[in-house]
C-alpha cells in the first residue's frame, strides 16, 4: 500500500503506508513509471494482422498501427465471434497467468475469466510458477494446498516465543517478503525475526546465497551445491535414525509409510545408505556439519522452513516432501514453534494469522470448457497441439489454440526458454493483450489495449491473509487513452450481444458497493459487523479480525489425529503415498528420494562450469515496473546486475562493473557484473524480471539480462509438470564489443492509421 501527493495527473512523494513499520523501496517504482515513454498510450494493432487478417507471421517483429477505441473493440469483437463460432471455447486460451493488481475488483485475471465465461468458456491453466510443484504434491502428503498451509502458518509471535532453532532451506528472504499477492499493509517479518533472535533462536540458512536472509537473523550459513538439498535432508534423516533421535511415537500415531522411507534411507532398497558421508560427496557440505545439524535439530524446538525456490527445480517435489518428513521424524509437527512451513520469507503474508473472512472480489462465473493445461506447459501447448502428456495421475491432450487472451501478466518474464516461447507465440491466429507498458508480451501480440494502473482507477484491496482492508480511490486520471479492464470488457459485451452477462448493468462504483454490501452481510452473520460502504470508502482502512493470533500449524491434528484427520487417504501425514506410487512415475516415486538433476554442478560439464540461480529481484515485483526508478537504479551499464564469487570472477579476468555475457546451448544474455563474497563459488545469481529485449536476428540473445533465455522449459516431474526456472548451467565471459542499444524501454515502431488505408 502507498501514500502520495497528487496533482490529478501524476504522483509525487510516493511512500509506503504510514502505518507500515518496515516500508520497502520498491513502492517508488509506481509513481516514476506512470508516465514513462514505454507506457501504451492508445490501442494498437499489429500491422500484418490489420493488413492481412488473423495469422502469426511477423508477430514480434512488425510495427503497430494506433487506432481509436471503437475500431479496436470492433475488430476484437469480430475476431472473438469468428473463433468462438468456428472452433468454440477449446480454441481460446484464457489462462492469463500473472499478478496484475493490488485491487480486488480490477484483478485482471478475474475480469478476463468472467468475460470469457460469458462467451462460453476458455482453456484454463492450473497451478502456478510460484509453487506449482508443491501444489501438486502437498495434497497427497498433507491433504491440503500450499496456500492453505501458508494461511495456517505458525505465527511469528509464536516463533519468537518458542522456536530455538530455525532451519531454512532456500533462504529467509528480505526481498521476497517485501511483497505478497494483492499487496501487504504492514511488513512484519523483520520484526518477527528480530524478536526470535533476541529470544535466543539460532537461524541456519541453507542456500548458495549468504545474504538471502534478514541480517537481523544472524544466520549460520551452509552452502550446498544447488540442487543437492534432497541429499542433505536424507543424510539428516539418516543421522536421526541411526542415533535413535526420531520420535517413533509421533511417527506411529500421525504418519503412514515411514518404514518404507527409512528402509530406503538405510540403503536396504538400493544398497546405498544415505549417510552424511554419502551426502557430503554430493553436496560438498562436510559430513560433520550434517551430523551436528541433525543433532541440534533433535535437541531443539526446531522450525523447518522450505522456501518456494526449493521446488522450482528438477525433482522439486523431493526437498518439500523431505522437509515435511524431517519435521515428522523430529515429532514436532503441531508444537508451538516447531514443525515446518513452506514459505517464511517467500511472501510477506506467511506467518500472519488466518483472517475470519477474505475481502470481497468479483465472481468469475463457471467455466464450462473442460480443457486445461499445467500452467508451465504453455509453449508445448502452442507448439504441439494434440500431444498427450502425463500430469498428476492422468493423461491430458494439449488443445489446439487459435486465440490467446492475456490480461495482467507477462509470460515473457515468468516462462522459460524464451526463444522457444517466442516461436510458440507465432502459432495462434490472434494474440490479445491488455497492458500498461510495451513489455515483450505486448510486443508479441496483435491487438494491444492500454489498461489503467491501480492508481488510476477506483478499487479496494487487501493482500492475501492480510487483515488490513483499504479503499483505493483513483489518485490520478488515466495516462493517455488507457481504460480499466472492466470498461474494455463492458464495451465488448455490447458489441457481442451477450446482454449484461458480464457487467450486469453496473458501473465500477456500483459493483464496488454491491460486492462490499454482500461481504458486509456475511461478516455480520459471522458476528463481525463492519461499517457501511460509504463510511468505509471515506476511511483510511478497516481491519478484518483474525481467528487466532497465536495459531500453530497442525496443532489440532497433533492433539487428536482421529478427531482432526488430514484430508489424505489415511488421514495422516503420508511419508509414503500409495496414490503417487500407483502413478508409476520414475521422476516422483511413492516416497521422497534422491534424484540427480539434469543440470547441476555434479555433472562436471566443462563447457558450462557455473550454476545460474535465477531468483526474485530486490528492486521490483517480478518484472512489474522494471522501468521505475528503484529498478533502474540497480542496473549496471543499463543491464540487470549479476553477482558471482571473487574466485570465479578472477579466474575469468572479470571485475565489478564489467558487462558480461552469460551463455549456454539455449541462449545468451548480457548483464552487469557485481563481484560478491555473498555468493558461493561456482554460482552466478541473476534475478528474473528484466524485460526481455531480444536481438532482432537472434531471439535467444537478450540484450537486457533476462535469465529465462538460458533456463530450460522442462518440467520438475510428470506429477506436477512444474517449472524448473531456478537453476541452469552456464559459462560467463566479458563482453568487449559495443553495447547494443536497448529497445524495450520505449515503444515499438508505431505507424499512422492511414498507412493501411483501404485494407
Amino acid at each position: 500500500m502507498l501514500e502520495a501527493e497528487t496533482d490529478g495527473r501524476s504522483l509525487r512523494d510516493v511512500t509506503g503506508w504510514s502505518g507500515d513499520p518496515d516500508p520497502r523501496a520498491i513502492i517508488g517504482n509506481v509513481g516514476t513509471s506512470q508516465h514513462h515513454a514505454s507506457r501504451i498510450a492508445r490501442p494498437a494493432i499489429r500491422e500484418g494482422w490489420l493488413r492481412n487478417g488473423p495469422g502469426g507471421a511477423g508477430r514480434g517483429d512488425e510495427p503497430f498501427i494506433e487506432v481509436g477505441w471503437d475500431e479496436a473493440l470492433d475488430l476484437l469483437a469480430a475476431e472473438l465471434c469468428r473463433v468462438y463460432t468456428a472452433s468454440g471455447p477449446s480454441a481460446v486460451y484464457g489462462g492469463s497467468y500473472g499478478w496484475s493488481s493490488a485491487g480486488r475488483f480490477h484483478h485482471g485475471q478475474s475480469q478476463l475469466h468472467r468475460f470469457l465465461n460469458c462467451l462460453g468458456g476458455y482453456v484454463s491453466a492450473v497451478g502456478d510458477y510460484s509453487y506449482g510443484t508443491s501444489g501438486a504434491l502437498l495434497p497427497y502428503v498433507l491433504g491440503t494446498s500450499p496456500a492453505e498451509v501458508m494461511a495456517d502458518a505458525t505465527t511469528w509471535e509464536v516463533i519468537a516465543e518458542h522456536t530455538e532453532l530455525f532451519v531454512s532451506f532456500g533462504g529467509l528472504s528480505e526481498k521476497n517478503s517485501a511483497v505478497g499477492p494483492g499487496g501487504i499493509a504492514k511488513h512484519g517479518t523483520r520484526e518477527g525475526v528480530r524478536r526470535a533472535r533476541e529470544a535466543g533462536c539460532r537461524f541456519v540458512d541453507i542456500s548458495p546465497i549468504r545474504d538471502d536472509a534478514f541480517a537481523e537473523a544472524g544466520t549460520d550459513w551452509i552452502a550446498p551445491r544447488p540442487g543437492s538439498d534432497a541429499a542433505l535432508m536424507l543424510a539428516i534423516a539418516h543421522v536421526l535414525d541411526v542415533e535413535s533421535l526420531a520420535d517413533r511415537a509421533f511417527l506411529d500415531r500421525c504418519t503412514v509409510g515411514y518404514e518404507r522411507f527409512i528402509a530406503y534411507v538405510r540403503g536396504e532398497v538400493d544398497g546405498t545408505p544415505k549417510s552424511p558421508e554419502w551426502a557430503s560427496a554430493l553436496t560438498e557440505v562436510p559430513a560433520r556439519t550434517i551430523e551436528e545439524l541433525a543433532r541440534a535439530m533433535a535437541r531443539s524446538r526446531t522450525m523447518i522452513n522450505l522456501s518456494w525456490s526449493m521446488q522450482r527445480q528438477d525433482h522439486g517435489e523431493q526437498p518439500i516432501w523431505l522437509g515435511v518428513t524431517l519435521a515428522a521424524m523430529l515429532g514436532q509437527v503441531g508444537l508451538p514453534g516447531g514443525g515446518f512451513q513452506h514459505g517464511y520469507g517467500s511472501s510477506a503474508d506467511v506467518g500472519l494469522p488466518r483472517r475470519v473472512m477474505g475481502p470481497p472480489s468479483l465472481p468469475q462465473g463457471r467455466n464450462p470448457e473442460r480443457s486445461f493445461i499445467p500452467v508451465a506447459r504453455i509453449s508445448d501447448m502452442l507448439l504441439h497441439p494434440g500431444e498427450v502428456i502425463d500430469f498428476n495421475g492422468q493423461q491430458i491432450t494439449l488443445p489446439r489454440i487459435d486465440l490467446v487472451y492475456w490480461v495482467g501478466g507477462n509470460p515473457f518474464h515468468h516462462h522459460q526458454d524464451l526463444a522457444k516461447l517466442r516461436g510458440a507465440f507465432k502459432r495462434p491466429s490472434t494474440v490479445v493483450v491488455h497492458e500498461q507498458f510495451w513489455t515483450s508480451t505486448a510486443r508479441h501480440a496483435d491487438i494491444v489495449l492500454p489498461a489503467t494502473m491501480s492508481i488510476e482507477r477506483d478499487d479496494y484491496g487487501s493482500g492475501r491473509n492480510d487483515p488490513f482492508f483499504f479503499p483505493m480511490p483513483a489518485l490520478t486520471e488515466p495516462a493517455g487513452e488507457a481504460r480499466d479492464d472492466y470498461a474494455i470488457f463492458a464495451g465488448l459485451e455490447g458489441r457481442l450481444e451477450i446482454d449484461d452477462c458480464f457487467s450486469e448493468g453496473r458501473t465500477t462504483r456500483q459493483w464496488l458497493h454491491h460486492l462490499y454490501d454482500g461481504w458486509a452481510e456475511r461478516m455480520a452473520v459471522g458476528g463481525h459487523p463492519v461499517p457501511g460502504f460509504e463510511e468505509f470508502w471515506t476511511s483510511d482502512h478497516l481491519e478484518i479480525p483474525v481467528e487466532d493470533p497465536r495459531q500453530i500449524l497442525h496443532s489440532a491434528f497433533r492433539a487428536d489425529p482421529v478427531s482432526n484427520p488430514l484430508a489424505t487417504p489415511s488421514g495422516l501425514i503420508e511419508i509414503f503415498s500409495a496414490t503417487i506410487d500407483a502413478f508409476g512415475y520414475d521422476d516422483c516415486p511413492g516416497h521422497p528420494v534422491w534424484l540427480e538433476p539434469r543440470e547441476w554442478l555434479g555433472t562436471h560439464d566443462p563447457a558450462h562450469p557455473l550454476h545460474l540461480i535465477s531468483n526474485q529481484p530486490k528492486t521490483r515485483l517480478h518484472s512489474q515496473l522494471d522501468v521505475g526508478q528503484t529498478s533502474q537504479q540497480s542496473k549496471v551499464n543499463g543491464r540487470e546486475p549479476a553477482r558471482m564469487n571473487p574466485a570465479d570472477a578472477e579466474a575469468r579476468g572479470l571485475r565489478t562493473g564489467d558487462t558480461i555475457l552469460l551463455r549456454n546451448d539455449r541462449g545468451t544474455c548480457l548483464a552487469g557484473l557485481v563481484v560478491s563474497e555473498e555468493i558461493r563459488p561456482g554460482i552466478v545469481q541473476l534475478a528474473t524480471g528484466a524485460w526481455y529485449d531480444p536481438d532482432p536476428d537472434d531471439p535467444s540473445f537478450c540484450r537486457h539480462g533476462n535469465p529465462n533465455v538460458l533456463t530450460a522449459d522442462l518440467p520438475s516431474s510428470l506429477l506436477s509438470q512444474g517449472t524448473t526456472a531456478q537453476h541452469t548451467l552456464i559459462e560467463v565471459e566479458r563482453w568487449d564489443g559495443p553495447l547494443p542499444a536497448l529497445t524495450v524501454d520505449r515503444p515499438p515502431a508505431l505507424l499512422p492509421r492511414h498507412s493501411v488505408s483501404g485494407t
